[in-house]
């Protein structure tokens, strides 16, 4: 994993949770990981990771993934194994 991939994955486990992380940083941590993304309907992010979909709600007008986003994707990573 690249510095710039490593450092969003530390912002995902910071305690407290940050609220300052951009969503194409996270989309491209998901893509690292090995993510298969694609667009739904509306602003819908669908994320296909650990065998797992999930559905996210990008962020706007602000980049910024909300606090509840990083915390569910905290979970989600450190569940299977993703951790800094």
């Amino acid at each position: 994993m690249n510095r710039k991939r490593h450092r969003t994955l530390e912002l995902i486990f910071h305690r407290p949770v940050s609220g300052s992380i951009k969503w194409n940083e996270v989309e491209a941590l998901f893509r690292e990981l090995g993510a298969e993304i694609t667009e739904r309907e509306g602003s819908r992010v669908e994320v296909y990771l650990f065998e797992v979909v999930r559905v996210f709600h990008r962020p706007h007008p602000s980049p910024d993934t909300d606090k509840g986003a990083v915390s569910v994707i905290r979970k989600w990573l450190e569940e299977n194994g993703v951790t800094p």
